[in-house]
């Protein structure tokens, strides 16, 4: 279990009903939310957390990317996609997370979000 599913499961149990209600909020959105297919919405969630620089999110939409059928070459063009708005080093930065992560990722086990 790695420190990312850790966390999680400490969420979980100290504040269950509010990580339903966020699962739930998620599910929608990305399920419901709109025409995009999943590997597209798989990409945008990892250029945004590439962006925003958020590593663990990053890793996480990753691996989910990965886990839906997004092959490694369409994962790093979504991170490339950020150098133009958010700039090289995010994108660098990006990158070396996307390199660190073993090929295959490793799988989540839990939810699909």
């Amino acid at each position: 279990m790695d420190v990312i599913e850790r966390n999680l499961h400490y969420f979980i149990d100290k504040h269950k009903e509010i990580y339903e209600a966020y699962e739930n909020y998620g599910y929608k959105l990305h399920e419901k939310g709109g025409p995009l297919d999943e590997k597209t919405r798989w990409l945008i969630k990892v250029a945004i957390s590439a962006s925003c620089q958020y590593e663990f999110a990053l890793r996480t939409h990753i691996r989910k990317a990965y886990r839906c059928g997004c092959t490694l070459e369409e994962i790093e063009h979504a991170i490339m996609l950020v150098a133009p708005t958010g700039g090289f080093p995010k994108m660098m930065e990006a990158l070396l997370v996307l390199r660190d992560e073993n090929w295959p990722p490793n799988s989540l086990p839990f939810g699909n979000q």
